[in-house]
C-alpha cells in the first residue's frame, strides 16, 4: 500500500515537472518587464514614532502651544479659545476658529474629548463639527460648506444623519464607534475637494473618507452639495477653502482639541 501511494505522488510530480521545464522563464522576464513602471518615484515619507504623530511632510495645525495656525470670526483678534496643558479647548462666546491657510484635497489628523460631566442629549450634547472646506457665513449665522459632525453620541440617540461621523444630513455613518465622555477620540479624514466649469458648474464632487477611533465610518462618500442645516444641499463654485473648527450655540459643557495635522495630497 504504501509502495502504491508512493508511486502515485511520483507520478502526479512529473507531469508538474515537465510543464515547467517547458516554460521559457527569460522570454516571460521580457514580456512582465514590458509591465514594469520606475517613475515617477514617490517621495520618502518619514512616519511618525505612533499612527497619531504627524509624519515628516505635514503640516501642524495644532501642536499643543498655540493658535497661530487659525483666527476668530475677525482675523485681527485673538481666537478666544484656551489653550492649556496641550490642548484647546472651545469658547463658545467667542464662535468657532478658521486655519489662516487654504487647502484642497488632503489627508486630516485630529482628536478631540467630549468632558467627562457632559450634559444633555440629542443635538444638544458636545455638537461641533469639522468644515472640512469652509466657505463663511450665511447672515452672519449659519456656517457654510461640509461638515463632518462631532456629537457625543456614547449612549445618546439623535437623527442619524446628525450623529458623530456623519456628512452632515447627507450620509449616515457606517457604524457608531463613539467613546465614552472622558476619553480622547480620533478622526482621521482623507478629503477630495469639487472641482468646476469655468461657468461654475460642477466637473467633479467632492468625496470623503472618514475613519473614527479606528473604524471606518465613511468609505469614499460622494457628497451632494454643502451641508445644510435646513434645505437641499447644492454646490457653488469655490476654490481652495480655510477648515473650520465649529463652537456651537448647544448650551452642553465645551469640548477640546489636540494633536491637528494635515498632509496636502
Amino acid at each position: 500500500m504504501k509502495i502504491c501511494i508512493v508511486l502515485s505522488s511520483v507520478l502526479l510530480f512529473i507531469p508538474n515537472l515537465v510543464n515547467a521545464q517547458q516554460l521559457n522563464f527569460r522570454e516571460l522576464q521580457k514580456q512582465s518587464e514590458k509591465t514594469e513602471v520606475y517613475e515617477p518615484v514617490p517621495p520618502v515619507v518619514t512616519p511618525g514614532n505612533t499612527p497619531a504623530a504627524p509624519p515628516s511632510d505635514a503640516i501642524i495645525l495644532f501642536n499643543g502651544e498655540n493658535l497661530e495656525a487659525w483666527m476668530g470670526d475677525d482675523p485681527s483678534k485673538p481666537t478666544g479659545w484656551k489653550v492649556e496643558n496641550g490642548v484647546m479647548t472651545v469658547d463658545k462666546s467667542a464662535g468657532g476658529i478658521t486655519t489662516r491657510q487654504k487647502f484642497t484635497d488632503y489627508q486630516l489628523h485630529l482628536e478631540y474629548k467630549i468632558p467627562e460631566n457632559i450634559s444633555g442629549e440629542g443635538q444638544a450634547r458636545g455638537n461641533s463639527g469639522i468644515f472640512l472646506a469652509y466657505l463663511g457665513k450665511k447672515d452672519n449665522i449659519f456656517e457654510e460648506g461640509y461638515e463632518i459632525q462631532i456629537l457625543d453620541n456614547y449612549n445618546n440617540a439623535t437623527y442619524v444623519n446628525g450623529q458623530v461621523g456623519a456628512v452632515y444630513k447627507q450620509a449616515i455613518p457606517l457604524a457608531n464607534a463613539c467613546r465614552k465622555p472622558g476619553d480622547w477620540q480620533t478622526y482621521d479624514i482623507v478629503w477630495k475637494a469639487p472641482r468646476f466649469k469655468e461657468d461654475g458648474s460642477l466637473n467633479s464632487p467632492a468625496y470623503v473618507t472618514v475613519i473614527h477611533n479606528g473604524v471606518l465610518v465613511q468609505n469614499h462618500t460622494e457628497l451632494k452639495g454643502q451641508t445644510l442645516w435646513v434645505g437641499e444641499p447644492f454646490y457653488a463654485k469655490h476654490g481652495a477653502a480655510p477648515i473650520h473648527l465649529q463652537a456651537h450655540g448647544d448650551p452642553s459643557e465645551p469640548i477640546s482639541f489636540r494633536n491637528i495635522w494635515l498632509r496636502p495630497l
